[in-house]
């Protein structure tokens, strides 16, 4: 089981309750959360019924067969961030991206959403070199888990030696 954002997922659901969300069908112009998402796979989902005032923002789990979905966390809801009590009539089915869940760039080009300051301004500088020629050394916060994104090359050889609590040097 993945977890999977997809562009244009939307469909139609009539499900009331707070149970698990039973797929309708696409919207027009949109595709089904089986075709987008995937079955077995998790999303974060928006539904809503706008002549009730009742929605809910979440992380849902698609069947085996993307039938249904399951709404297994609330992120935000209409029924203080609780699962919403849906009411009879049709609603929409969304895949989107949970604000709370985002990481971007404001427009200064620094990161927004890292929790803890993970990422500064020494480590966005370096992660712009595209050939590193010399040698370079990153101090990074001890405990923390990163990822190196190159391609980097240092005199045509890839050596990554990280030395001592949160030392990473580059040779």
């Amino acid at each position: 089981m993945a977890l999977v954002i997809n562009n244009r997922v939307r469909e139609l659901t009539s499900t009331t309750g707070t149970g698990d969300v039973t797929l309708g069908g696409a919207v027009g112009g949109f595709q089904t959360f089986a075709a987008g998402i995937g079955n077995d796979n998790e999303t974060y989902y928006a539904i809503s019924i706008n002549s009730e005032n009742e929605w809910e923002v979440g992380r849902g789990t698609l069947s085996s067969d993307s039938s249904t979905m399951e709404r297994t966390e609330v992120l935000e809801s209409s029924n203080s961030d609780s699962a919403v009590d849906f009411s009879a009539g049709s609603k929409e089915v969304f895949c989107t991206l949970p604000s709370e869940k985002a990481v971007y760039l404001d427009a200064n080009d620094d990161p927004v959403g890292v929790s803890g300051g993970q990422i500064t301004d020494e480590t966005k500088t370096f992660s712009n070199y595209s050939n590193i020629t010399a040698s370079r050394t990153l101090t990074l916060a001890s405990g923390t888990n990163y990822m190196l994104v190159g391609p980097i090359t240092v005199n045509d050889t890839y050596v990554w030696d990280v030395a001592g609590s949160g030392t990473l040097t580059i040779v």
